[in-house]
């Protein structure tokens, strides 16, 4: 072990310049079943999945000009998952192993540093860990579908590869976009991350997108654009407003007909100026709609590919040493980087799963880990007709999510509401037993 060395993919390759002590780019997806996890047989499958996955048992390191992953000389351990998401994953632990496995009742969580894969690559990961679970727990026989993986075969090397390198356009198109309005408020201490979770009704989802004329993603982004802007016009004049911006990962597998497992996506920031006028909710809907549909483009992806990649494929950037690049891209991330939106909105679709595993899943989650210097991120998953929409937080102030379930319930769907795993209710997300 601890020979194979993988470099870091095209749109890894900022995460462990703008690290911090105090802070790493996490991604978060996770499964409850039906029942108690067995850790023991968890362990087992998680060994099991080892030769199938390299590329997710991997440990960060770095030489005098780059970053890299490298095979782990420690085996990924299973481990209770703490009350809290997102635990601090320090440099030492990031060296050791980038991936954590975790359970906690019927739930079994995965960690990992955004280095290693994007959400879409975690949910194959957990999807074929949870049916390598299920085959030794209940000696049931589960196929390779939907999102499961067939362990018994070696990866591909289409798998392992960086998409990015290979499906760039032959110009470079635009990256960043103009600042977005942030919330701010109360920092938490330590590091301390809120999860809000509405659980909704997909059906009644999509039918409230549809009667809009628009995609789930579109609509609930309005909600978002829509809930932050009311929130600027209390406190903000309208001529001395920003343009209220939400940043969407674009999973670009479908799109370039791409099976790798490696991060593969870009991010699109559509919004909308107060300072040109008044918009209705359907306005914005629509507006979001068409800038998503625009901006989707396998053209317009291309494009962004270029730019990303091309600067990775300089020959001077690569005889740049590692402290100099460490500094220019944490630069570019400070001021151009996730400043571009009001927060990251990852919505993974719905997740699928072969027939035999279905009456032991009760459902997914996707959590996106709390940005640098942006309080919100939102995650969506469904699965067996529920959709889960998760807000991370890392200040006190609930008003985003209060402004955004009211909204969502006056565009009539309802959602079951709970804060830190407590269930709540509106107004104010207050504990349904203070209520």
């Amino acid at each position: 072990m601890g020979n194979e060395r993988y470099q870091l993919d095209t749109v890894a390759t900022l995460f462990p310049s703008t690290a911090r002590k105090n802070w790493r780019n996490l991604c978060r997806t996770q499964v409850v079943l039906t029942e108690p996890v067995d850790p023991e047989v968890l362990q087992q499958a998680l060994d099991d999945l080892m030769p199938r996955f390299p590329t997710f048992f991997l440990s960060l390191a770095n030489d005098a000009f780059q970053f890299y992953l490298k095979e782990s000389n420690e085996r990924v351990m299973v481990r209770p998952d703490s009350e809290r998401p997102f635990v601090v994953m320090s440099d030492r632990e990031a060296r050791t192993n980038c991936l954590r496995v975790m359970y906690r009742g019927n739930r079994i969580a995965l960690e990992f540093f955004h280095a290693l894969t994007d959400g879409m690559g975690s949910y194959f990961f957990l999807c074929t860990l949870v049916a390598r679970y299920l085959e030794l727990k209940h000696g049931i026989a589960v196929p390779a579908e939907g999102m499961v993986r067939d362990i018994s075969q070696a990866p591909s090397a289409e798998e392992m590869e960086d998409g990015c390198l290979k499906h760039g356009a032959a110009v470079a198109g635009k990256l960043s976009d103009r600042p977005s309005f942030i919330l701010r408020g109360k920092r938490e201490p330590g590091g301390l991350v809120h999860v809000t979770t509405g659980v909704a009704d997909t059906a009644k989802l999509l039918d409230a997108a549809h009667r809009h004329g628009v995609s789930l993603t579109a609509f609930l982004a309005a909600v978002v654009i829509f809930s932050v802007m009311e929130m600027q016009d209390l406190t903000v004049p309208r001529k001395r407003q920003k343009p209220v911006h939400i940043t969407i990962p674009v999973d670009l597998r479908k799109l370039f007909g791409s099976d790798t497992l490696r991060n593969f996506t870009m991010v699109l920031n559509p919004g909308i100026d107060p300072r040109l006028g008044t918009y209705s909710f359907d306005e914005i809907c629509k507006s979001l709609h068409y800038q998503i549909r625009i901006g989707a483009t396998r053209q317009n992806m291309a494009g962004k590919i270029a730019a990303a990649a091309n600067l990775r494929k300089s020959p001077i950037f690569g005889l740049t040493p590692l402290f100099l690049k460490n500094l220019g891209i944490d630069l570019v991330y400070e001021f151009g980087g996730e400043k571009c939106g009001c927060m990251s909105f990852s919505n993974l679709g719905v997740v699928t799963l072969p027939e035999a595993m279905e009456p032991y899943v009760d459902h997914f989650e996707s959590i996106l880990g709390p940005l640098r210097s942006v309080p919100h991120n939102c995650g969506i998953a469904s699965y067996g007709g529920k959709t889960f929409i998760n807000f991370t937080r890392t200040i006190r102030e609930t008003e985003l999510e209060e402004r955004f379930f009211t909204h969502l319930r006056e565009l009539g769907v309802s959602a079951d509401i709970s804060c830190d795993g407590i269930p709540a209710a509106l107004p104010g997300l207050i504990p349904k037993s203070a209520s």
